[in-house]
Parts: C-alpha cells; sequence; structure tokens
C-alpha cells in the first residue's frame, strides 16, 4: 500500500515538530514510573540520574543533531506530498 499524499504531510509536519522540539529542549527528565521501565529494558550502564523528592527520575539528553535530522526529514516527506497528485 502506497502512502497518500494526506498522510505523508501529516507524517512529514509531525517529524518536522518534533525536530522542533528537540531543538528547543536541552534535557528530558522521566517520571520514576518510565525511570525504572528505561532501566530494566537498557540495563544498568551509565545513566545520568538526579535525586528529585522521593524517587529516582531519569534525565535523557538527547543530542543536538536528532532535531536537525528530524527537521529536515520532515521537510523533505511535507515538499514530496505537496508536490504529489490529489485524489486517489
Amino acid at each position: 500500500m502506497l502512502p497518500k499524499r494526506n498522510h505523508l504531510l501529516l507524517a512529514g509536519l509531525l517529524l518536522f515538530l518534533a525536530g522542533i522540539q528537540f531543538r528547543v529542549v536541552q534535557s528530558f527528565t522521566l517520571n520514576e514510573r518510565s525511570s525504572t521501565f528505561v532501566a530494566a529494558r537498557m540495563g544498568s550502564g551509565p545513566q545520568p540520574t538526579v535525586w528529585q523528592g522521593a524517587g529516582l527520575r531519569k534525565v535523557i539528553e538527547p543530542p543536538r543533531w536528532l532535531g536537525l535530522a528530524l527537521m529536515s526529514v520532515g521537510a523533505v516527506m511535507t515538499v514530496k506530498s505537496l508536490s504529489m497528485k490529489t485524489g486517489g
């Protein structure tokens, strides 16, 4: 099944906006439940964690290039969807 124009446009815009989010935010702090889930799945490697309140919360710092990569892919997908024919 080939993607239609509106599907490609939506995916491109979502990737572009996610890329902007990754460029604006420097780190994400997970709650206790998410922190234990990530720790169980990823193992016990070097993890930047901080103690906040009563529980352990993991801080994730995404690389700076991730935002640019998502924005680039999203922009290409959006422009490609605008060049597709309308209708099915």
